[in-house]
Parts: structure tokens; sequence; C-alpha cells
């Protein structure tokens, strides 16, 4: 196993850039969107460019997280463990926030410059309205280039989070290339639903709002091969 984060979503998508990597559900807004492994690697490397090239951050620099499961947040955090920022997902004073719009009040309770809102919206839509005193993430990322080189060896936190991840792999019995579908609701930490599964190069459906009438089908329709509803 890699010592840092960057290098096992690399391992993981290496065999085949592809395929699919992350699909992601809303049963209440009916989206559907699928990201390959290039597609997310295109979207980590980029969040990982802001991150360097316009908040001019650089390793264990603090950023904060108030998001939900979702494949952005996904691109938000694989960037920001990129960039080998200390990801906080608890109010302290952070160089760069990353807060769901509707989450935007939340944010008060983190001393920051710079934060970002996230509409989550199908599509990558940008927000019709920004919260006051953020920027839009998805217009501000588009921005910056498809390729971030990492520097080497771990993050702050990589080897803790990665051994945390391995074992709550087995422990959910994640498998080695599996196909596994994750309520969103149930597993809301993304060590569940996305490091564990990258430890072991394991592609997710990820659903949020999960219709339980929905599951036999999509079980079927998405080859999955491990459910965790």
């Amino acid at each position: 196993m890699a010592d840092n984060i960057a290098r096992v979503f690399a391992d993981a998508i290496a065999t085949d850039p592809t395929r699919p990597l992350l699909t992601w559900y809303d049963d209440a807004s009916g989206d559907r969107t699928e990201l390959s492994g290039a597609t997310l690697a295109n979207w980590v490397s980029k969040t990982a460019n802001l991150l360097v090239d316009e908040v001019g951050l650089g390793p264990g620099d603090p950023a904060g997280a108030l998001l939900p499961p979702h494949w952005q947040t996904a691109a938000v955090l694989l960037g920001c463990w990129s960039a080998k920022l200390n990801v906080l997902d608890k109010p302290g004073d952070v160089d760069v926030l990353f807060a769901a719009a509707d989450r935007a009040d939340e944010a008060q309770s983190w001393p920051t410059g710079d934060r970002y809102a996230l509409g989550l919206l199908p599509l990558a839509a940008p927000l019709r309205q920004t919260p006051a005193g953020f920027v839009d993430y998805v217009v501000e990322v588009r921005r910056h280039g498809d390729h971030f080189t990492p520097q080497p060896g771990p993050g702050p936190a990589d080897e803790r989070l990665l051994a945390h991840a391995q074992t709550r792999a087995a422990e959910l019995g994640i498998t080695r290339g599996a196909r596994i579908l994750v309520n969103a609701t149930a597993y809301p930490d993304p060590v569940d639903w996305l490091l564990a599964p990258l430890t072991q190069a394991a592609s997710v459906v990820l659903c949020a709002n999960l219709d339980p009438t929905r599951l036999p089908t999509r079980l079927t329709t998405e080859q999955v091969t491990h459910p965790l509803p």
C-alpha cells in the first residue's frame, strides 16, 4: 500500500482510467452522474491547482470541508489531499473552506480567508446565487489545469487515514476490484464511501436519498457486487 492518498488514487485508476469509478445518484432529484477514473482525476487536478496556484497553499496548510457525500466532494477532498493539505471536518482556523451552499451559515464558525461554495447541482451547473463571502467552486475550478503532480510522500494525515480506510474496507467487506453500492445517508464518512474503496481499487455507486424500491434494479443495472444499503 502506498504511503499517501494521491498515490492510492493514482494506483486505483491506473489499470483502466476509462472504467466508471464513481457513479452518483440522487433519487430525490433524479440526478445520475458517472465519472471514470480519468474524469475524476481531471477534477482532482483542477482542484489541487486551484489550491496551490490561486489560493497559494502548500503541504500542511489547513483546509475545511462542510460537504455531504457527493462526487464533487470526492474531487475537493482528493484535490486537498493531493496538495498535501490537512483537511479538517470540525470548526477551526483554516486557510480555505469548501462548503455546500445550503450550509454557508455554518461557515461563520470557520475563520478563513478563501471560501468556495458548492451547489452540488446536476451537470455541475453553477449556482444561481452565490452565498455572500463565497465564490462558486465549479466556476473557479474549471479555469485551472487538468494535470497536477503531487509532491512525494504523505500529507499530514495520510498514513492515519489510509490505515483507517484499510480497516474499514475489511470491516465492510470491500474486496479488491469490487463494485459497491453505498447509501450516502448510512455511510456519510468519506473514509467509508471514498477512501476505503480506493484502497481496494473498487468502484462506487453512491446514492443519496436512496429509494428502496429502486434498489433491486439498480444493483443489476450497475452490476453491483457488494451493496452497502
